[in-house]
């Protein structure tokens, strides 16, 4: 049997070979998606530093259901790269449970937690006294407050008013990177507003020309806070735009938006505002009478547990 003997350079070839393997097989593993088309581009551009910023301002309270419903938004942030989740607590400060979530989904470098609470006082001019003021006002002007102080304004952002019990496909992020600067992307939403869906209506050129809404169709911009996403720039170009307490019930959306854009400035996005990649979900109100069973017994089922 003749001796095979392995030259110095073949060795030199074969280690060169593996080690081209192992860098292919790292970067596979760690860069490519295995979703849909929108997910694989999403994670291309991520890849080359062309994406824009989606910051996420999201109001939150405590409540029963806070920490499930925190948490099912918390995993579409893990599949958005570009996603900054600025979360407002309506509390006197800042909570571990809260924070802890966001831990939790590795949202470390992603993340601001901030807290302001909403006063209780009925000071407001003309108010009958057992008016209530509307949740989130507080919380979404501190976090305008704080985009205007931090966010890297040389680079085109995007602005979404995202409530923590809505439901949202990972898509409509996707489609929010296409919001070009100066604009205000529209969608439909789904179960809201008595309807099935509400959505821009638009011409033949794709332009909006008004909207489908049943409930206060009068109002200037008829539409869900889950229904549109704005330019960063345009929050730096108006700084006057906030929300506000002086406007009726349901027009917070219009308070906004009046500062910021005309209907021309609205650019149609999921397919031109035919696909629902949104709906105005609510958490039902948790029933807890056993509990409270326990609680007047002294004990409690979550004890030294964040549930």
């Amino acid at each position: 049997m003749s001796e095979v003997r392995i030259r110095p350079r073949q060795v030199l070839v074969l280690i060169i070979v593996f080690i081209f393997v192992l860098m292919m097989v790292h970067r596979n593993g760690k860069h490519t998606c295995q979703g849909p088309e929108y997910l694989q581009a999403m994670y291309s551009q991520s890849q080359a530093n062309k994406l824009p910023k989606i910051y996420a301002i999201t109001p939150t309270y405590a409540r029963p259901a806070q920490k499930a419903e925190l948490t099912r938004l918390s995993h579409l942030f893990m599949l958005v790269p570009n996603l900054h989740w600025i979360i407002i607590e309506d509390s006197n400060t800042t909570t571990s449970l809260v924070r802890n979530v966001l831990l939790r989904a590795g949202l470390e470098k992603r993340f601001t937690q901030l807290n302001i609470k909403t006063p209780t006082e009925f000071k407001i001019k003309g108010k009958d006294p057992n008016w209530i003021k509307p949740r989130g006002v507080e919380q979404r002007n501190l976090a305008l407050a704080w985009l205007r102080a931090h966010a890297d304004v040389d680079h085109h952002a995007v602005v979404f008013f995202m409530d923590d019990d809505n439901s949202y496909s990972v898509e409509l992020f996707a489609e929010m990177m296409k919001i070009k600067p100066g604009r205000v992307g529209v969608w439909p939403v789904g179960l809201v507003g008595g309807l099935m869906v509400e959505k821009p209506l638009l011409d033949e050129d794709n332009k909006v020309i008004g909207f489908n809404a049943a409930w206060r169709p009068e109002r200037p911009f008829p539409i869900d806070m889950a229904a549109f996403a704005i330019s960063l720039d345009l929050f730096i170009k108006y700084p006057q735009a906030v929300f506000s307490y002086e406007v009726q019930r349901g027009y917070q959306e219009s308070e906004i938006l009046r500062h910021l854009a005309t209907r021309d400035q609205l650019q149609p996005l999921a397919n031109n505002c035919r696909d629902v990649l949104v709906w105005h979900t609510r958490t039902e109100k948790t029933k807890l009478s056993s509990e409270e069973a326990l609680i007047k017994q002294g004990k409690r089922s979550d004890e030294g547990m964040q549930v």
